[in-house]
């Protein structure tokens, strides 16, 4: 088989990949989500394997189970506590919502508009808030009714079940065997390219391990800090806005940015004074400087090599093309791509072609 033939059937094959993991996405998603977790849970699993208590060894099987128990015993903290905090909180903007609205379309805009020069000649605060308001109650509707929807579909509930039980059963067992599988694909590597895509899977994992564990850690830190100073400034949606621009600083400076935005306009409308709005300031500034200072340098370091920009393209990429499973897996396909590219880029630097150039343009 030619050089050409190998191609075409590599891009073929890829292609084909591609296009079984689209259809089967639903199903993948459960086994994709336990890798995941396992993905997590490894390092901690062989540290305490390592681990002697009184020249007593404890086994890999002990070890997992010990780091299986932690991840459901902070799954529980998520579920009964923080959810049902959240999900308080989202009652209430629904709740308030409205008022917002007559706010900003009687108060804040108006102003706005005055302090940069615009005409509102034709302008009706009461009309553009009813207009905001019967938006508001359609979108609201909709969304009630989807979720009852899916709340009464049996599939959707038999799924959901489905789901409950798979995730936690595979992931222990990946967690069990995780370095089995590891030695058994590196087992089945081109003995001629084994120690070339050994260095390159060594470098996708630290790039990953330093994003997945690093920068998710940030990100809870981020919220903790966000939500907690928000609340005790008594914003009413503090840990709403807080846990929220933790998420989104996955993005750099993106959850920052949004966070004080929205929460400022909320202490804005809750106390109408220049104190709370001050104080918003720096619960964010001190975030930032955490994050800058201290959560970054030490969880994530420089070692990420994801520009933002690819980040922002590659969840909404993944997510456009494979759903969930898509947003999921984008950032470890981003992070190995961009492995793969410093791979060939170094390559190609060390290659007669480069040196072949640079010597014509000496």
């Amino acid at each position: 088989m030619t050089a050409d033939s190998r191609g075409w059937l590599m891009l073929a094959l890829l292609a084909g990949t591609g296009w079984l993991v689209y259809l089967l996405a639903p199903v993948i998603t459960p086994f994709a989500i336990s890798a995941v977790l396992a993905y997590f849970g490894d390092p901690l699993v062989d540290r305490l394997e390592k681990t002697s208590i009184w020249r007593w060894k404890m086994g890999r099987t002990i070890a997992v189970s010990i780091v299986f128990i932690l991840m459901l015993a902070l799954l529980t903290v998520v579920m009964l506590i923080i959810i049902p905090l959240l999900a308080e909180q989202v009652r209430l903007l629904i709740h308030r919502l409205p008022e917002w609205i007559e706010w900003f379309s009687g108060t804040a805009f108006p102003w706005i508009a005055n302090k940069v020069g615009l005409e509102l000649k034709d302008f009706d605060p009461a009309q553009f808030s009813e207009m905001l308001k019967q938006h508001w109650k359609e979108i609201s509707s909709a969304a009630f009714k989807l979720i009852d929807f899916i709340s009464r579909g049996g599939m959707a509930v038999a799924t959901l079940l489905t789901n409950l039980i798979l995730i936690p059963v595979v992931t222990f067992y990946l967690l069990r065997d995780w370095d089995s599988l590891i030695r058994g694909v590196h087992d089945l590597l081109p003995r001629n390219m084994e120690a070339e895509i050994s260095s390159m899977a060594a470098e996708m994992d630290e790039v990953l391990g330093a994003f997945f564990r690093g920068q998710l850690m940030v990100m809870v830190a981020l919220g903790v800090i966000y939500s907690a100073g928000l609340s005790l400034v008594g914003i009413e949606f503090g840990v709403l806005i807080g846990m929220g621009a933790g998420l989104l600083s996955i993005v750099p400076y993106l959850g920052s940015i949004v966070g004080v935005l929205v929460a400022a306009g909320a202490a804005v409308f809750q106390f109408q004074d220049v104190l709370h709005l001050v104080m918003v300031l720096l619960v964010f500034g001190v975030g930032q400087t955490a994050e800058g200072m201290y959560l970054t340098p030490r969880l994530v370091g420089d070692r990420i090599g994801l520009h933002p920009v690819t980040v922002i393209f590659a969840v909404l990429a993944g997510g456009q093309l494979f759903g969930f499973l898509g947003i999921l897996v984008a950032l470890p396909v981003a992070a190995a791509l961009n492995v793969l590219v410093r791979h060939v880029h170094r390559k190609y630097r060390e290659s007669e072609l480069y040196m072949s150039i640079s010597d014509s343009e000496s």
